[in-house]
């Protein structure tokens, strides 16, 4: 039997196979606002075991990205809502990503009074698309100062709990690919001389603040964080101690009891390939669920859930151009090919057109 398609647990948390859809931008939220185009691409989907939403700022600072939701409002609790009732209605459980985007962002993108805020005041290389003037380079972040770092760790927890109220059945922390929580990791980014920068124990205390925020505000069954070592999107250069800073997280992150790691390794994109030794490190040292993405197709997901290297396997894109993705992995069906142009365009264009197989 495959172990694929089998019913497990997350946590306390049945779930109806052990395939999860990836978070994945769509920049579908005019107004920062979740709508009924999103809930229909959601439910579309919702024969996932687990399904973790596109990245959603717990912030209005946070919301880096032209058109993506928030869930620090009403109108967006209410928005998301119409979105949950739908996924639970078709089977699959639901965790929302919180994914402040810290420096990765542009005034151009953000609410009146909000601002770009990271670790240091330190600018990304590269360029931001804005809805208003194109692409624009990365602006130089404000420096948080501790109030800020304050600030932003009773938001994480806010949102949380507006997480619940809207019908999550938890939330993942984006802890990777240099938005804000891997921005306070990595060295490039963090030149802090307090509390929060210099060491990894300074470095990753903000991330473990934020971990241990929300887990007071839901609990650690709802808390699941994702991470990418060795990935370098968004201006994060690779260095000599990050094997050692990630053990180092991957310890404190078990302390912490959190429901789930969730290990990005990108290579499939083109990115440098994560050691096999830091994925044997995290399967050793994180002791609840492990969740493994990057370039999986349907053989080397089972190969790896029958080897024991993870308990669930997450994937992106052809979950994005595929809403029956798990109907067509099991019957070994073709699978439609995804449209980049229209990734993050508004609409419903290779939104929620895609199509499912007949019969």
């Amino acid at each position: 039997m495959s172990l694929l398609f089998s019913k497990t647990t997350l946590g306390p948390l049945p779930l109806q196979n052990r395939l999860v859809m990836c978070p994945l931008t769509r920049s579908r939220a005019a107004g920062n606002i979740p709508n009924d185009l999103m809930v229909e691409y959601y439910a579309q989907r919702a024969s996932a075991g687990l399904i973790i939403t596109e990245g959603t700022s717990p912030s209005p600072n946070g919301l880096g990205y032209p058109r993506i939701p928030g869930i620090f409002s009403d109108a967006q609790v209410a928005g998301w809502k119409k979105v949950t009732d739908a996924i639970h209605a078709g089977g699959a459980k639901m965790f929302i990503q919180l994914m402040h985007a810290g420096r990765i962002g542009h005034p151009l993108n953000l609410p009146a009074g909000a601002k770009v805020l990271g670790p240091s005041a330190v600018a990304a290389a590269g360029q931001m698309f804005t809805d208003a003037e194109g692409l624009k380079p990365h602006p130089t972040p404000g420096a948080m100062t501790e109030a800020d770092i304050k600030t932003a760790i009773a938001e994480y927890a806010k949102a949380a709990q507006n997480a619940v109220a809207a019908g999550f059945d938890g939330i993942e922390l984006h802890g990777a690919n240099g938005y804000l929580l891997e921005q306070f990791i990595r060295p490039n980014s963090n030149r802090r001389a307090d509390a929060y920068g210099g060491s990894i124990e300074n470095r990753a205390r903000f991330v473990l603040e934020v971990a241990d925020a929300a887990i007071a505000a839901i609990g650690q069954d709802r808390v699941g964080i994702r991470l990418s070592p060795f990935g370098v999107f968004n201006d994060m250069p690779l260095y000599p101690e990050m094997e050692a800073d990630y053990t180092y997280l991957a310890q404190k992150l078990n302390a912490a009891g959190l429901a789930y790691i969730h290990l990005v390794d990108h290579s499939a994109a083109g990115a440098p390939a994560v050691p096999a030794s830091v994925k044997v490190m995290f399967r050793n040292t994180f002791k609840r669920t492990l969740i493994l993405s990057g370039g999986y197709d349907a053989a080397r997901a089972e190969s790896d859930l029958a080897a024991g290297k993870g308990d669930l396997i997450a994937i992106g894109k052809p979950f994005l151009a595929n809403p029956d993705m798990v109907t067509r992995w099991k019957t070994n069906a073709k699978a439609n090919a995804p449209d980049m142009s229209t990734f993050y365009t508004p609409g419903p264009k290779g939104y929620i057109d895609y199509p499912a197989l007949t019969g």
